[in-house]
């Protein structure tokens, strides 16, 4: 995994945070596939940074130009068929947040 080249600030990212039920045939593995190379055609779309732990808690960071950009995923329709899938059965809780990118700091 690398970290995600961001652009000078402001930009948006969305931070979604999940505990996972565990059923590795549930079909979340192949629409998390099919999804992270959809977004990556999405007008205003910078990059992701996601990790998930053994015991199912993951963060996924995505980062955006602008709400508009924001919207237009989240309104993608099989974006929505991948959300709704997973409030009825790939995740046992989760939370989204979005912020925006007023200062950032590369330490590396």
């Amino acid at each position: 995994m690398s970290f995600t080249r961001t652009p000078e600030p402001p930009y948006y990212a969305v931070i979604f945070t999940t505990m996972r039920v565990n059923d590795p045939n549930d079909g979340y593995a192949e629409m998390s596939e099919r999804l992270e190379k959809m977004v990556c055609d999405q007008p205003g779309y910078i990059g992701m940074e996601s990790v998930r732990e053994k015991d199912g808690f993951g963060i996924t960071v995505c980062y955006w130009i602008d709400e508009a950009s924001i919207t237009n995923w989240k309104n993608n329709l099989e974006h929505q068929v991948a959300q709704e899938k997973g409030m009825a059965d790939w995740y046992k809780n989760y939370f989204l947040r979005i912020a925006k990118v007023e200062r950032d700091n590369e330490t590396i």
